[in-house]
């Protein structure tokens, strides 16, 4: 049985595939909210310092060109994956713009967790065959010696702007700012030529994903998938609220202070939340009423899920505020389901969004065809990646053509259950897989397995989740020793190669 989307969401648009990712989101001829009607793209929480959207345009073209002429990229000639750069940054404003700037030049965008450490950053560096990396000041150590590793010269090492980081002005590597400036001097850049059906083939994004389980795995973004993702107005991510033309409050890390400050300053009214920071917001609600946080009408809640007592703490203090779940996973590229404000179901992740569908496979590896009866999640989508980079042995685990067309198999355990609407709501129920998440985070236990074994003293290992109050889940090692050692020795040095 297929679940598709409700008839009371929109459809989506055609989607034209050979228009690429950079264009679509800046001409108005592709369906994106008037330019003159937006508000200001992104700003910054800490310094109030904006964007505008008729400014963003104009940075993204003037940064392309000073990339293709710092690389000696041209547009239309070479694969993408001859034109690949890292970005290694906490948020900032200028992050979404590299990505769309290197989409210009016909390249490729590989973001990296900021929580690596150099071993971790070095192996996406090397697998994605990044050419260049873009860091900020405070992670320029760990990039610095990632990139060595990876071979990638120093010179096309660059720092993004941030405030309160003076010192990447004195430093001697280029910033983003000074690109920029640099690329408005520069010669027009030729337009991008692509053949039909281009942008269903042509990769936008390599992202790492855990998968359904084991290691970290480079995906596969199609330019035209994410092209698809963005054209519904419901997908809650920073990229297609540029196109909606909304604005974009930006905050480096997680600070609740600074968070709640920028809220009240800012007057913002939708939320974008995982489930700790929640528990944290709701283990501080007097800190929270010393704030103005009035203007909040909707919090968006994804990576895992929020329990029903968390929900209902949450709504005992602020009753007004619309919470909402989505489900999705990185190679779904985003949100899958999700909750809406006229059709709010506690625990329940949503309803299909259009462009999707769903399908529920129990253990007999047959389709459930009945509702409140659990089954693997599968997911049919133009949004769903092309595959892993280089691994068919997960492409082969992951990946399923069916009578129905080519599925994902997700490894989480959903059932299909009516709401009081009638409306079909996603409720996630379990997890085949065995990812840990930790503060939203995907950990694979055979990664830190993986690590563990390489200590001397550990002759084997196996590491389970256990539920944490803060973190939502934490790993835990039990470990065979082969010689004595201590607890707080294989903790050091598990901290020092892997990311905390």
């Amino acid at each position: 049985m297929l679940f598709v989307h409700d008839e009371s969401l929109p459809q989506l648009p055609s989607i034209p595939d050979t228009v690429p990712l950079c264009d679509f989101m800046f001409d108005e001829q592709y369906g994106r909210h008037p330019v003159a009607k937006s508000l200001d793209s992104y700003t910054c929480g800490l310094s109030g310092y904006s964007i505008s959207a008729r400014e963003q345009k104009a940075r993204v073209e003037a940064f392309a060109r000073s990339l293709a002429q710092e690389l000696g990229w041209s547009v239309n000639q070479g694969s993408e994956f001859d034109k690949v750069i890292g970005i290694f940054a906490l948020n900032t404003v200028d992050v979404m713009g590299l990505s769309w700037a290197v989409h210009r030049v016909n390249g490729v965008s590989s973001p990296a967790n900021a929580m690596y450490n150099a071993e971790e950053l070095t192996h996406q560096l090397v697998t994605s065959k990044c050419k260049a990396l873009f860091t900020v000041q405070s992670l320029l150590p760990i990039a610095l010696k990632a990139a060595k590793a990876a071979e990638i010269p120093e010179h096309c090492v660059y720092l993004c702007d941030m405030p309160g980081q003076q010192e990447a002005k004195r430093s001697k590597y280029k910033t983003v700012a000074e690109l920029t400036l640099h690329g408005q001097s520069l010669p027009e850049l030729e337009p991008i030529k692509w053949k039909p059906g281009q942008g269903q083939r042509q990769t936008a994004f390599l992202c790492y994903s855990s998968g359904t389980s084991g290691l970290p795995t480079e995906t596969l973004f199609l330019r035209g998938i994410a092209t698809s993702d963005l054209a519904s107005y419901l997908s809650p991510t920073s990229t297609s609220s540029t196109y909606r033309g909304d604005s974009v409050i930006v905050l480096p890390r997680f600070d609740l202070h600074t968070y709640l400050r920028t809220i009240d300053k800012f007057k913002i009214n939708t939320l974008y939340l995982v489930p700790p920071l929640i528990i944290a917001m709701i283990n501080s609600f007097e800190t929270l009423r010393k704030y103005d946080l009035s203007s909040v009408k909707r919090v968006w809640v994804g990576a895992a899920p929020l329990g029903l007592e968390a929900t209902n703490a949450l709504l005992s203090a602020y009753p007004s505020w619309k919470i909402t779940l989505g489900y999705g996973m990185t190679e779904t590229c985003v949100v899958v389901t999700s909750g809406t404000p006229r059709d709010i179901v506690v625990g329940s992740s949503g309803l299909v969004l259009p462009g999707f569908e769903i399908m529920l496979v129990g253990a007999d590896d047959k389709p459930v065809n009945n509702y409140n009866e659990p089954g693997e999640v599968w997911v049919k989508s133009p949004s769903v990646v092309l595959g892993y980079l280089n691994n068919e042995s997960a492409n082969r685990d992951t990946f399923v053509d069916t009578e129905n067309g080519r599925f994902i198999k997700t490894g989480d355990v959903g059932e299909m259950r009516k709401a009081p609407s009638g409306k079909e709501h996603l409720w996630i129920v379990d997890r085949i897989k065995e990812l840990i998440k930790v503060k939203g985070h995907q950990v694979a236990p055979a990664e830190l397995e993986a690590c563990l074994l390489g200590h001397a003293s550990v002759a084997d290992c196996a590491v389970i989740s256990v539920p944490d109050d803060r973190a939502g889940e934490v790993p835990k090692a039990y470990i065979v020793k082969s010689e004595p050692c201590s607890a707080k020795e294989v903790q050091e040095y598990v901290q020092a190669r892997k990311a905390p």
